[in-house]
């Protein structure tokens, strides 16, 4: 069982070899420091950073990061280290964007867990305002055994401050080195995107083929790897031990002799082939000096959908690797032109007179020509991601379509689940005129956050608290609908908790189709009664899961997937109900049971840190544009951009009348 630590609570440690996992909902640096029997830190080299991320017994990440993972092996520590420290610190990131203190995100959370992935303590560092460093949580040796204590200690001055009170020396330039090496790892370091796969170079390769029972798994090859692994295990020709296609084994074996040889057996089936899969569509040749013309679905896949979902991200990946190089670009003119304009203010015969003008004039004219010859290139990468924008937004099916999208005017009720499915448009600064998709895997691995409340909005004039719970409602009713609409008839069920009825204006799209499983549940009985009967659905299917006996369940019982709003919280929640939240927020997407909270998470700071778990767990989205969404590789910055429904268009109604038709003639 997880010990959820407060701040100064120790817990014991049974395992040597640890994983620390960060997650703060923003990008942050860790760091690990090595202390002595009293906790002091030594030297930089009993420091781990993204500079210097291993040292003996310890590995951090090389850059920042809203999630973090850092390994320790406790018995590599030296004999002269009896602490471990784990460090949290805001970056500065390129271009002034992201938080200045930690008091403006989410509480940062740790866990300490075994390599298997099992939490044994946990600790969620609240009380934080101006701080930009904390000490989250320390590994301590006492009297030969280890334990964690959670900390929670911060510096407004950061690392540097940090290091500081810490008493290490070079404390200054050990922060400044560890800001210099993630800014590296923001920017700098950044490749270029990745070309597309050439036509022949397209279809889906194989897995590696079985080994012999007795063959050393640490020689065993690894699996190629690929957006879709191969179901069965086929060699491929010219593997080793296999010369090419055997004329007695159609599939492409090997003779099962070349065992006896040494060779690896192929336990595929002899007759069953691996095909590859059908070409992608072309566009004519483009003329000589003139970028290829995009394609709808000119990515890697088995159907339409699947390459259409990986050319949408693969526009995501190109837009932000493309943005930080022209952000790192303007970085190093702005870092370059900084450095000479100093040569020339440390010279006193240039700081006056017309040789230090010209001098000062010359540094600026290099940086504006750098920054221009970087914009550019941006220009033309934006000119290419927008042509192909232009061709695969028509093209997209109704689950990664816009509201707009006419591909909705011919919706039917679609008999299988698709891949994913769209909740809004990501965009950053440097690229307005370009929206990608904001496409999320189904079936729902976690829960929706329509956070209600003040935001760092960028329309300001819905910033004040009846406009922004209206609007995060209807929010709510359009992905509900949505997510109605691209499951099979009866195979999706929403229910609704609206206790004080303060969302039956935004509810009457799904209440007047009759798409929903009953009324909304209005007071606290309301509340519980439906909470109960989730909570209940949850314990049954996972005793039956656990049991082997999943066909066991009750006749009539409901195994379609189940989605449950929640308005207002915590207005009618008692203690009982919310623990049942929390616990339907982790077990139930496990089930198929899914949370979407519309709420203000201010309006339930009375609960202190026991709902922090609750608001981590789910996604969060907000109702009008918002810059709050972080890209794994460069941790941009992304602002979101709600799936709204065209003023006075009709199709968000139309949409829901055939699928409470569907459900209709699919209830026997």
């Amino acid at each position: 069982m997880t010990a959820e630590l407060v701040r100064g609570q120790n817990h014991p440690l049974s395992q040597s070899r640890l994983e620390i996992r960060v997650s703060a909902g923003t990008p942050v640096v860790t760091v690990a420091a090595l202390g002595d029997e009293d906790g002091r830190i030594h030297g930089v080299e009993w420091v781990a950073h993204p500079g210097a991320p291993t040292r003996p017994g310890l590995e951090v990440s090389r850059q920042a990061t809203a999630d973090h993972r850092l390994a320790v092996d406790l018995d590599a520590l030296a004999d002269a280290i009896h602490r471990v420290s784990v460090l949290l610190a805001l970056p500065a990131l390129a271009g002034g964007h992201g938080p200045t203190r930690f008091g403006a995100v989410a509480a940062p959370f740790v866990a300490v867990t075994g390599l298997d992935g099992t939490e044994v303590a946990s600790y969620t560092i609240t009380g934080l305002e101006a701080e930009t460093a904390v000490i989250a949580l320390e590994l301590y040796r006492r009297q030969g055994a280890w334990k964690v204590r959670a900390v929670g200690q911060g510096y407004a001055g950061g690392l540097a401050e940090l290091f500081t009170d810490q008493a290490l020396p070079r404390a200054q330039q050990l922060a400044d080195h560890i800001e210099e090496a993630v800014t590296r790892g923001l920017a700098r370091s950044v490749q270029a995107p990745p070309a597309r796969p050439s036509e022949g170079d397209r279809s889906r390769r194989t897995a590696t083929p079985a080994h012999h029972p007795d063959q050393s798994a640490g020689t065993a090859p690894q699996d190629v790897p690929g957006p879709v692994p191969s179901t069965y295990g086929g060699q491929p020709a010219g593997s080793p031990g296999q010369d090419g296609p055997h004329p007695a084994y159609p599939g492409g074996a090997a003779d099962p002799s070349a065992a006896t040889a040494g060779g690896p057996i192929d336990y595929s089936h002899p007759r069953r082939q691996n095909a590859a899969p059908p070409p992608p569509p072309t566009a004519p040749p483009a003329p000589p000096g003139q970028p290829a013309q995009p394609v709808a679905g000119d990515a890697t896949g088995w159907s339409m959908e699947e390459r259409l979902y990986n050319q949408v991200w693969g526009m995501f990946e190109d837009l932000a690797r493309t943005t930080a190089a022209y952000r790192s670009a303007v970085d190093f003119a702005e870092s370059r032109m900084d450095k000479e304009l100093e040569q020339v203010l440390s010279d006193p015969r240039s700081r006056i007179g017309g040789q230090g003008d010209a001098a000062r004039e010359a540094a600026r004219a290099r940086q504006a020509q750098l920054v221009d010859r970087a914009r550019e290139a941006l220009d033309r990468d934006l000119a290419q991601l927008v042509a192909e924008a232009e061709v695969v937004e028509p093209a997209l099916p109704p689950a990664y379509a816009r509201w707009d999208n006419p591909v909705w005017h011919a919706y039917r009720v679609p008999m299988e689940i698709p891949m994913a499915l769209r909740l809004g448009d990501l965009r950053l600064p440097e690229a307005d005129r370009i929206r990608i998709p904001m496409l999320l895997r189904l079936p729902l691995e976690r829960g929706l956050w329509i956070d209600s409340g003040r935001t760092d909005a960028l329309d300001e004039s819905f910033t004040d608290a009846p406009d922004m719970r209206r609007l995060a409602m209807e929010t709510a009713v359009t992905h509900a609908a949505r997510l109605l609409a691209v499951y099979p008839a009866g195979e999706f069920t929403v229910h609704v908790v609206d206790p004080a009825g303060a969302g039956a204006q935004s509810l009457v799209p799904l209440t007047r189709s009759g798409v929903l499983a009953a009324p909304p549940a209005q007071g606290a009985a309301g509340v519980a009664d439906v909470l109960g009967r989730l909570t209940q659905q949850v314990d049954l299917v996972q005793m039956a899961l656990r049991g082997g006996a999943a066909d066991a369940l009750p006749p009539g019982f409901d195994t379609s997937q189940q989605l449950l709003i929640v308005n207002d919280f915590p207005h009618g929640f008692d203690d009982r109900a919310v623990n049942q939240l929390r616990y339907l927020a982790d077990e139930g997407p496990s089930v198929g049971v899914h949370l979407m909270m519309v709420a203000d998470r201010e309006e339930s700071a009375g609960y202190g840190p026991l709902l922090d778990p609750l608001w981590r767990s789910l996604l969060r989205l907000t109702p009008v544009a918002d810059s709050h969404l972080a890209d794994p590789w460069v941790g941009h910055a992304w602002t979101y951009e709600p799936p709204l429904v065209p003023p006075g268009s009709q199709v968000l109604q139309q949409v829901l009348t055939r699928v409470a038709e569907a459900r209709r003639a699919w209830r026997p």
